[in-house]
């Protein structure tokens, strides 16, 4: 996929997202970026995973980088270490993610600034409960470690746009980067996707979506 010129679009809820005209395609819910992102990857993802000790989150797709910094704010606010690995080939420049509004919107402006500041490709720490890891490479040209991940955040562009991203390889990648029992989350309901994470190996099927969406995927590592 060739990068677009990307546009900044303003939400029914008053949250900034980014829509690619080329693609037709935007980076959230019109509905409201922020309420899409904390019922999709925060209440079915990380908050079903939440333990004591280090917990590992991985996301397909920085994107406008919103699900990390709700993810570092929930951090801090619950004492929850955690590590969190993002796969993006295509960052957002500086003139995009700093015209977008998450960081006013949260109260959370440095945070914001710290996240998207933070170097591509090396491991930082950026909170007391919070490490970050933003690598520019693609999903299927990336070595993952085996059984590591507590959750994954699958958050690439819809499958009809971006049908090699959603390619059984890469779900077994993902399967085997998972640990047992861990969660997989994303906002599509296709039933091919569903079938392609069950044909893989995991439990999948639909929860309720996030607001104006009827469903979406939860898929779980089966226990050993």
């Amino acid at each position: 996929m060739e990068q677009q010129e990307p546009q900044l679009i303003l939400c029914e809820d008053g949250s900034h997202t980014i829509f690619l005209p080329a693609l037709n395609e935007t980076y959230h819910s019109t509905r409201g970026a922020i309420p899409e992102s904390i019922h999709v990857y925060l209440k079915n993802g990380y908050f079903e995973t939440l333990k004591p000790g280090l917990l590992k989150v991985l996301e397909i797709g920085y994107g406008t980088g919103l699900n990390a910094l709700l993810t570092a704010i929930e951090a801090e606010s619950r004492g929850q270490q955690t590590e969190y690995h993002s796969l993006e080939p295509y960052p957002l420049s500086k003139d995009i993610w700093s015209a977008l509004n998450y960081g006013q919107l949260l109260v959370q402006e440095s945070l914001w600034s710290q996240l998207n500041e933070a170097v591509w490709n090396e491991k930082q720490i950026l909170t007391k409960y919070f490490n970050l890891l933003k690598e520019k490479v693609k999903l299927e040209d990336v070595q993952l470690p085996d059984e590591y991940y507590d959750v994954v955040y699958f958050d690439g562009f819809a499958p009809r746009k971006q049908a090699e991203l959603w390619g059984v390889n890469n779900l077994k990648k993902l399967y085997q980067s998972m640990k047992p029992g861990a969660r997989l989350v994303t906002y599509t309901a296709k039933a091919q996707v569903r079938r392609d994470l069950i044909t893989v190996g995991f439990e999948a099927g639909v929860v309720k979506g996030p607001p104006g969406k009827k469903d979406m995927i939860l898929a779980i590592k089966k226990e050993i």
